[in-house]
């Protein structure tokens, strides 16, 4: 009797997977929650989900605000929901994990979803005269992409590619453009504004819209957060401490890179 040819190892740990996603800190899980979610609704064919909560300039109105917080929810087919979810989520979980489940919440309600969407609508309808629509969570994986490259820049000012020094900061823009001509109905301007935005916020411009630390407390306090919500992170449980601080300067540094994953896109519904 021959033997059954063994299958071939899987390209991952699946327990691996099962513990990391175990670990993921609340507003993570909810993000995803939410874009899972919204998928499942696009499933039926009565309403559509991306019409209704797309960040179209022509639809953008004192009763259509409601678009510049549900468009980073929002995906164009399973592909593009998985993809976008694989990229934002160790993104998002290391941001949780260094400002806390409340400032989390409060920047990605508020400026860091709003600033990249109201940059967009000024240059694609005031400046160039266009409506097309944009949705995708990648508006937050470019925008965290290019704080981050900020912070390392501080740290790690240049990397190597070949014979020539690149400054790190530059990094989220290669991929952005590499991304755009990889990967067809991207929005290169959206992504360019999620990146000057992260670029700004990594610089601490964006400081006034970070919830006072006593404000955070009280409310924890009050609220009893941390003993009622599972895999809530607190004001005084964050991993890298306090909104702004910077990896230690590296006096030795030889301009090594760290090292960048596969990047979601934000899918254009409409033509140039």
């Amino acid at each position: 009797m021959a033997t059954p040819a063994a299958l071939p190892p899987l390209p991952f740990n699946p327990g691996r997977v099962r513990s990391y996603l175990a670990r993921l800190p609340l507003f993570t899980r909810l993000v995803l929650l939410a874009i899972l979610a919204f998928w499942l609704l696009e499933l039926q064919t009565i309403w559509s989900v991306v019409q209704w909560g797309a960040l179209i300039p022509d639809e953008i109105n004192l009763g259509t605000m409601y678009r510049l917080n549900t468009y980073p929810f929002i995906h164009m087919g399973f592909f593009h929901t998985l993809l976008n979810a694989i990229a934002l989520t160790p993104l998002l979980e290391r941001f949780e994990a260094e400002h806390g489940t409340l400032t989390s919440i409060a920047l990605f309600v508020g400026p860091l979803s709003t600033l990249p969407a109201g940059l967009y609508l000024l240059f694609e309808k005031v400046i160039l005269h266009r409506n097309t629509a944009v949705v995708g969570s990648s508006v937050w994986v470019f925008l965290l992409l290019g704080s981050e490259a900020i912070r390392t820049y501080k740290s790690h000012p240049h990397f190597s590619l070949g014979p020539y020094k690149i400054p790190t900061w530059t990094s989220p823009l290669f991929a952005c453009v590499v991304l755009s001509i990889l990967v067809s109905h991207v929005s290169f301007l959206g992504h360019l504004c999620a990146i000057a935005v992260g670029y700004v916020f990594g610089l601490g411009y964006l400081k006034v819209f970070v919830p006072p630390e006593k404000v955070l407390r009280w409310i924890e306090g009050k609220l009893n957060l941390l003993g009622r919500l599972p895999h809530y992170v607190s004001v005084d449980q964050k991993t890298y401490g306090r909104y702004g601080v910077l990896p230690t300067t590296n006096a030795n540094n030889n301009g090594n890179s760290t090292p960048m994953s596969y990047l979601g896109s934000s899918q254009r519904l409409g033509s140039e």
